[in-house]
């Protein structure tokens, strides 16, 4: 199996997590800050890791409300995803994500990283658990 890329696309930052070569976990790979939405901003980095990776499959989580409906946030990560299918050879797998960025805080808080740490590892631990979550749904 190829691995696979996690996505949690923010406004101003998007977290990104890779799978291993077995596609069994996930782990935290960088945070990309942007400024959405030029989508331009996010290129480069996003080039070098699926070139780099091989990756043919990226998971981008969808952040539904708590009641299931649709928000804007919704709408720009499907948006970021068409762009990501027209700039590169992958297919594109949206995951309802709810609850990823308050559990990430809550590990977080548990293992009593200070705020300004949990600030800059929260997007990707994000991305990580919005991956292993599709991960151990196809596993």
């Amino acid at each position: 199996m190829n691995k696979v890329l996690g996505l949690d696309v923010g406004s101003k930052t998007i977290g990104v997590a890779i799978s291993d070569g077995l596609g069994w976990t996930a782990q935290g790979l960088t945070t990309i800050h942007w400024t959405e939405p030029n989508y331009e901003t996010t290129i480069d980095e996003l080039k070098k890791t699926i070139e780099q990776e091989d990756i043919q499959k990226v998971v981008i989580g969808l952040p539904k409300n708590m009641n299931g409906t649709e928000g804007p946030r919704v709408d720009a990560s499907r948006a970021f995803g068409e762009f990501l299918k027209d700039q590169f050879p992958v297919e594109i797998i949206y995951w309802d994500e709810r609850l990823t960025t308050m559990a990430a805080e809550r590990v977080l808080l548990e293992a009593d990283v200070s705020r300004k740490k949990r600030k800059k590892v929260i997007d990707k631990m994000a991305a990580s658990m919005i991956l292993q979550g599709y991960l151990d749904s196809i596993n």
